[in-house]
């Protein structure tokens, strides 16, 4: 029965991979011609009319933030998949070792410090999202409880407490007037000033990160199993989910120091890639990278389209994501074959 499930998953692979991709492509397309301008929603006037200011916004605004949102839609599913196989846990995300809590305290004390200015912000999350993974395998290495995954989860626990703490003296610090509003909107989630310098300075990182994740596919099926069962099979389990796990968070951080806590994707995506083509990470990863891309820029695009201001990015996902988790949960499968 199973062997014969699995058969028709990998059956259907390329045809599921030909339509999300060909879905993400139409939304990437449609997306350059939906906002508040010319008029709200869809419109073709560009086609049209000769409209400079219009031509201006698809290629200057809408483009970078296009591309911002399908590269960090990609990298945070991913990421979560990894997170998820790697620790045999279907409730962890790309947070899970302080990254986030890491970054939104950089960002924090970036804008107490030196005001909203976006590459500084960038910067700063970025260093302290790397500051809370590194922190989190130092002290676990050094922890003499439990094993290597139970000690990671315990350090993430305790890193993700300090920064969190350090936020909230930052938060109580700051102006109410202007740097806390700054602070609090930005951990909302948005990419709002998503540029071409914006996207460029990711890509490196994102990229690398996706590669080599993707690249991995086929080891993350048997790092998940045992470590006894995967150092019986000549493979060294602690360093590679070291590598893997950096890759991920690296990645991870790149992401989020210009999108912002943006939550729920790197939980919610992989379950859902899993549950249309299997468990298998050879196919899974790659479903789960097109399924994230087109998750972000669908909520994007609604988030700056559905109001006349714009509706941080954050609220989008965790509304549509928790309903898609109370739908997992509810099924007659659960989470069970998640993994």
């Amino acid at each position: 029965m199973v062997h014969h499930k699995r058969s028709r998953q990998y059956n259907t692979a390329p045809h599921t991979f030909a339509v999300i991709t060909a879905v993400l492509l139409l939304s990437i397309f449609l997306a350059l011609f939906t906002g508040r301008y010319p008029t709200p929603g869809i419109s073709f006037a560009a086609f049209q009319v000769e409209n400079t200011l219009l031509l201006n916004i698809i290629t200057l605004i809408r483009m970078p933030r296009i591309l911002t949102a399908v590269l960090t839609g990609a990298v945070l599913a991913a990421s979560g998949f990894v997170f998820q196989m790697l620790f045999a846990n279907p409730l962890v995300e790309p947070g899970f070792l302080g990254v986030s809590q890491g970054a939104a305290f950089g960002a924090a004390g970036s804008i107490l410090l030196f005001g909203y200015a976006p590459v500084i912000i960038q910067a700063s999350a970025f260093f302290f999202a790397l500051i809370g993974l590194v922190l989190s395998l130092y002290l676990a290495s050094h922890f003499h409880f439990g094993g290597w995954i139970l000690r990671l989860v315990l350090a993430g626990i305790a890193v993700s407490a300090i920064f969190s703490s350090g936020l909230g003296f930052i938060k109580y610090m700051a102006d109410p007037l202007s740097q806390l509003q700054d602070i609090t909107f930005w951990l909302l989630g948005g990419l709002w000033n998503a540029d071409w310098q914006t996207f460029f300075s990711i890509l490196p990182v994102c990229s690398a990160s996706l590669i080599i994740m993707f690249l991995f596919r086929w080891r993350i099926n048997i790092l998940s199993l045992d470590d006894r069962t995967v150092f019986s099979s000549g493979i060294s389990p602690k360093w590679e989910k070291r590598f893997i796990l950096l890759t991920a968070t690296a990645g991870t951080a790149a992401a989020i120091s210009v999108s912002g806590l943006v939550g729920w994707i790197g939980l919610i995506v992989p379950h859902i890639a899993r549950r249309v083509i299997g468990a298998n990470s050879r196919q899974a990863l790659p479903l789960t990278m097109l399924t994230g891309a087109l998750y972000l820029l669908l909520s994007d695009t609604a988030g700056r389209t559905i109001l006349s201001g714009e509706l941080p990015l954050g609220i989008i996902t965790s509304i549509t994501g928790a309903m898609l988790f109370v739908v997992i949960l509810t099924s007659p499968r659960g989470l069970g074959e998640s993994l």
